[in-house]
């Protein structure tokens, strides 16, 4: 512990050369340990002795509080006993109770400046109930500047460490090529100009769920799987486009769908019952969204209509 505290500051250089500086901190801290090695020896004549504690009297007496009282008053205490010719088997206890004052006064950061970057406890009991708190998620106990605290939170969430081991460890999604589908799909529903409305209720979320759990990712027609090459077009084009109105194909193909007149005669039985069936679960999906539920009976309605 003490060596921690006195080692001087190193650094590596560009060229592998290690450099070494003493701070007034690290000095101050070598003192003191010289010091506790002295007064810490056994079997060392009555003058040294005498010397090691007046040395000592002197470096606590810089600072006046009850912990440099009390040892003061040890010292004194031995330096009178001794000058009365006690033995020293006789003076064992008092001079173990001066090197426990001693360290106690050495691993106290207002003394010794640099044990507060080795010590993992506060000192003052007092600091581990207003500026700790307890962690959840890796259970630990840990200073209240580790936690990101927004502005409308009233709770103390998880700790910077562990939101970013969550961060580094989320799977990262990219909506940049559901966003290119709708945003195609918007300036296809505008050309039409017949006011459609529920193209732009949509959000790229829920064109994502449709295309990934609907439509398999891949095109109606072919199969084909890359997201950039597909888009989203009418399926009846006399209708406004919706989820439960719409086909998933590549460029090409939707180009040759919208140039259909009679879907019943140009596509067979058992691929418009395929589609029909994706266009019933788009409506279960979406019929959950009370903006899309109106949009929903609506259809419903004309469908039963015709």
């Amino acid at each position: 512990f003490f060596l921690k505290c006195a080692q001087p500051k190193r650094w590596k250089a560009y060229d592998g050369k290690i450099t070494e500086m003493d701070t007034q901190y690290t000095l101050r801290a070598r003192e003191l340990f010289e010091i506790y090695r002295s007064i810490s020896m056994n079997d060392i004549p009555k003058d040294e002795r005498i010397d090691v504690l007046l040395t000592l009297r002197r470096t606590v007496k810089e600072h006046e509080c009850k912990l440099t009282r009390e040892i003061v008053e040890l010292i004194d205490r031995e330096v009178d006993l001794m000058s009365r010719e006690v033995k020293e088997c006789n003076l064992e206890g008092l001079r173990k109770r001066i090197c426990t004052l001693f360290l106690q006064y050495i691993k106290t950061p207002k003394f010794n400046p640099e044990v507060a970057r080795i010590l993992k406890v506060p000192p003052d009991p007092l600091k581990l109930y207003k500026n700790v708190n307890f962690c959840h998620s890796c259970e630990n106990y840990l200073p209240s500047t580790e936690f990101p605290v927004p502005a409308n939170s009233r709770t103390i969430g998880r700790c910077r460490l562990c939101g970013k081991l969550d961060n580094e460890a989320r799977r990262r999604e990219t909506f940049l090529k559901y966003k290119l589908i709708l945003e195609n799909l918007r300036k296809s529903e505008a050309d039409y100009q017949d006011n459609a409305k529920i193209v732009f209720l949509v959000q790229h979320q829920d064109l994502q769920y449709m295309i990934e759990n609907i439509w398999g990712c891949q095109s109606a027609l072919s199969a084909y799987g890359d997201l950039y090459d597909l888009v989203m077009v009418r399926w009846d084009k006399q209708h406004e486009w919706s989820p439960w109105n719409t086909i998933l194909l590549t460029k090409d193909e939707a180009d040759a769908h919208l140039r259909l007149c009679n879907l019943q005669e140009a596509y067979e039985p058992a691929f418009i019952h395929r589609i029909k069936h994706k266009h019933i679960r788009a409506k279960t999906y979406f019929a959950q969204i009370p903006a899309m539920a109106s949009f929903l009976h609506r259809s419903d309605n004309q469908a039963n209509a015709n």
